[in-house]
């Protein structure tokens, strides 16, 4: 493996915005970011706020979410930052109060208790909502530093590829539309010294 070329690879021209996604460098090894898709929820002078797209728990929606109806659905890592805290995003659009659209057709927030009424009479299907646990933050300029030393790539992408794309193959398929400059990234194994 050419790692000399790994580390060469320049970072994308593509500026970090909301609804635009942070593919993760091969090499960092961190538990919340190593092969993460981030989706960008917020992007500003302030700073960024964003969700783990491709980690799930290994919790039941029911075990982690109390008080709501049985519910079938995945509960995924959202990043470090309020990590017992409830986030999700959605399809539903202004039905849920409070919501803020990230891309067409894809909302982040709202109102929590619409979101149980709305389980309880059926209007809700795992396919149209994501559930995660904590955020992932940076602070002004923060991401701007990360992006210089190529930890990220920045990407755009659909809310119907977000949802629908397996998180076992979203880091893999995001790598591989950025093109075959990349492909090394793909290749480079998950634990260099298991290679």
């Amino acid at each position: 493996m050419d790692i000399d070329k790994l580390i060469r690879i320049r970072s994308n021209s593509l500026k970090p915005a909301k609804g635009r996604i942070l593919i993760s460098e091969p090499f960092l090894g961190d538990y919340y970011f190593g092969r993460s898709v981030v989706l960008l929820a917020e992007h500003n002078e302030e700073g960024s706020f964003g969700l783990i797209m491709n980690k799930p728990v290994t919790s039941a929606f029911n075990d982690v979410v109390k008080d709501f109806p049985p519910f079938e659905a995945p509960v995924f890592i959202g990043g470090p930052v309020s990590a017992d805290s409830l986030f999700f995003i959605h399809t539903f659009g202004k039905e849920i109060p409070d919501s803020s659209e990230i891309l067409p057709d894809l909302f982040w927030g709202g109102d929590l208790e619409t979101v149980r009424e709305m389980m309880i009479r059926g209007k809700i299907k795992p396919s149209g909502i994501r559930f995660y646990l904590g955020y992932s933050g940076w602070e002004a300029s923060q991401l701007d530093e990360e992006l210089k030393r190529n930890s990220w790539l920045v990407s755009r992408v659909s809310a119907s590829s977000l949802l629908k794309t397996s998180s076992a193959d979203m880091w893999q398929m995001y790598v591989r539309r950025m093109g075959t400059d990349y492909d090394l990234w793909r290749s480079f194994p998950v634990d260099p010294q298991m290679n």
